[in-house]
């Protein structure tokens, strides 16, 4: 026990690293027993969502129930073949993702003010 505690104050983690697992690129027909079999080998697992919706297709989330375990998981996992497709395997930071809906939704606000913008002078 205090073997394990040494090796983690030694090895600090980099702030990046977090117990939850962005997965992409996953085969369709992969279930959820076979993403439990795949990334359980390398320590026990709190959840596995598999994104259901057209847009969600091929995409999960991993969550580990210890932060190493999930670090040894993308270190070994990403870029691993799974029935012909390498798998992307990366750290959730939900602040992150926010961030990237907001300026992919302000694309769109711009895109649409664009086209108003033509379509009034067209008019004119």
């Amino acid at each position: 026990m205090a073997d394990a505690a040494n090796f983690r104050l030694r090895n600090r983690l980099s702030p990046d690293v977090t117990r939850v697992l962005y997965v992409r690129n996953l085969p369709f027909k992969l279930s959820s027993e076979e993403l439990y079999d795949i990334f359980g080998k390398y320590g026990p697992i709190r959840q596995i969502r598999v994104g259901a919706a057209n847009e969600n297709r091929g995409k999960a989330f991993v969550i580990y129930e210890d932060i190493y375990d999930a670090k040894d998981a993308l270190e070994h996992l990403n870029g691993f073949n799974v029935c012909g497709r390498y798998l992307v395997v990366l750290y959730f930071h939900p602040e992150k993702e926010q961030k990237r809906m907001n300026l992919e939704k302000q694309r769109k606000e711009v895109e649409e003010l664009r086209k108003m913008v033509d379509a009034g002078r067209k008019g004119t």
